[in-house]
C-alpha cells in the first residue's frame, strides 16, 4: 500500500503510527508544515525503511511562517521531496493570498534551482493560481496535486502540464471527488490518507486506510482492487523512473 501524503508527525503518537506503518510494509510519504518540523518528522523515518520526508510550508501557515523561508532553503538539499506547499484560496487564509503566492513562487524557483523535486501540493479553491505558477516554473519538479477538488476545466489543463495526482478515502467518498477520480489519468494517480487531517465518521484517517482508497478507485475505473494496487503500485515505479529518483523503495514489499 502507498499512502503519498500523510502528516506522520501531526498524529497523538506518531512513533506507534509509523511503526504499525514499517509492520504492514507501507510506503509513506510523510509531509511537513514548516521547515522548522522537519528534523522531528524525518526522526521517524528510518535508514532503509519505506518513509520518505518531504519538507514543507503549508499555505494556510504562510503568514505566521514566512521567516522560514530561508530554513527551507537551506534543507532543500537534504531531500527530494517537497511538500505540503501550494496556495489556499478558502476564506479564512484570503487575505494572505499574496503572500502564499510569493512563499510558493519562491519554493518553485528554489526546486528549480536544486534540479527538481517531486512536490505534493495544495490547491485548494486556488487551483487556477496554482496551475500559473506551475507554468512559470516548467522545471520544478513533478507537481502532484493532493486532494484535487477544482472544476473540470482546471483538471483538464492540470492534465495537459502533466501533473499528477494524489487520492484519498476521505475525497472518494463524495460524489464530485469519485467522478473527478474517473476523469484522472490512471498512470499518474497515486492513493493518499491526508491523515489526521482527513476524517471519516469523525475519526482521523489512519494511513492503511489507504485501502479504502483503492476499493473507491477500483469502482470507479472498473477494475478488481488487485488490478487497481497493481496499477498505484506500477505508478510509483513510473514516477521513480521518470525522475530519476533511486531512494523511493519501490522494490521492497508490499
Amino acid at each position: 500500500m502507498i499512502d503519498f501524503h500523510c502528516h506522520l508527525d501531526l498524529y497523538p503518537d506518531p512513533v506507534h503510527v509509523a511503526d504499525e506503518c514499517r509492520r504492514r510494509g507501507l510506503y509513506i510519504l510523510s509531509v511537513t508544515t514548516t521547515p522548522s518540523a522537519w528534523s522531528g518528522t524525518y526522526a521517524l523515518s528510518r535508514q532503509g525503511d519505506r518513509i520518505r520526508t518531504a519538507l514543507g510550508l503549508h499555505p494556510q501557515l504562510a503568514h505566521e511562517r514566512h521567516n522560514e523561508l530561508p530554513l527551507f532553503d537551506a534543507l532543500l538539499p537534504q531531500t527530494q521531496y517537497v511538500g505540503e506547499v501550494g496556495l489556499d484560496g478558502a476564506p479564512d487564509f484570503r487575505a494572505h493570498s499574496d503572500l502564499q503566492l510569493k512563499i510558493f513562487n519562491h519554493i518553485l524557483t528554489a526546486c528549480r534551482e536544486a534540479g527538481g523535486r517531486i512536490m505534493s501540493i495544495h490547491s485548494r479553491r486556488a487551483v487556477c493560481e496554482v496551475l500559473d505558477s506551475l507554468a512559470r516554473h516548467p522545471e520544478a519538479g513533478t507537481p502532484i496535486l493532493h486532494w484535487f477538488s477544482g472544476s473540470r476545466r482546471d483538471l483538464d489543463r492540470a492534465i495537459a502540464m502533466g501533473c499528477w495526482f494524489s487520492v484519498g478515502p476521505a475525497m472518494l467518498r463524495s460524489e464530485r471527488g469519485r467522478a473527478l477520480a474517473v476523469l484522472m489519468p490512471r498512470d499518474r494517480v497515486l492513493t493518499e490518507s491526508d491523515g489526521p487531517f482527513a476524517q471519516i465518521n469523525g475519526q482521523a484517517v489512519v494511513p492503511w486506510q489507504v485501502e479504502d482508497a483503492v476499493e473507491s478507485l477500483a469502482v470507479c475505473w472498473g477494475t478488481t482492487a488487485h488490478e487497481t494496487t497493481e496499477i498505484i503500485r506500477t505508478n510509483l515505479r513510473n514516477l521513480a523512473a521518470t525522475t530519476r529518483l533511486q531512494d523511493l523503495g519501490t522494490d521492497q514489499g508490499n
